[in-house]
């Protein structure tokens, strides 16, 4: 598993998400970043891709995998849709190699900040949320265990 680079917090890796996204002008050029996010996604293990890693509430097929290392947490996604490849490799930016209990500390202020949920489809915003929603749960156990 990855650690951040040089152990920055997830506000910060959230604030450099939010500057990153204020450099587009509109939402095609943003659409386009996140979508080209996806596409530098690392390999997903085929066997991973099994029922009990598929995220529910999900309109695309989407498969999480989480890997515990002491306190930190490590995340592996796919999707089989564009947008939503690029929906993860934002979680993944955010998330990936961090602290369980900051995880559950930090609320996911980027998804209004960049304007995520505006832009999205309620279908894709729900995805979006139950991808959340597993990383948090899976940060709980990391917490509990």
């Amino acid at each position: 598993m990855s650690t951040p680079a040089q152990e920055q917090s997830i506000t910060e890796a959230q604030q450099e998400l939010i500057g990153d996204f204020a450099l587009f002008d509109n939402w095609v050029d943003r659409y386009q970043y996140i979508i080209d996010m996806g596409r530098q996604l690392p390999p997903f293990p085929e066997a991973e891709k099994t029922e009990a890693h598929k995220i529910q509430g999900c309109q695309s097929q989407v498969w999480l995998v989480t890997h515990a290392e002491g306190d930190r947490l490590g995340f592996q996604a796919v999707s089989d849709s564009a947008i939503v490849s690029g929906l993860i490799a934002i979680l993944m930016r955010i998330y990936n190699g961090r602290r369980a209990q900051e995880i559950l500390d930090t609320p996911p202020d980027f998804i209004s900040a960049i304007g995520l949920d505006q832009h999205l489809s309620p279908t894709r915003s729900n995805g979006l949320h139950s991808m959340i929603g597993a990383i948090r749960r899976a940060a709980a156990v990391c917490v509990a265990s």
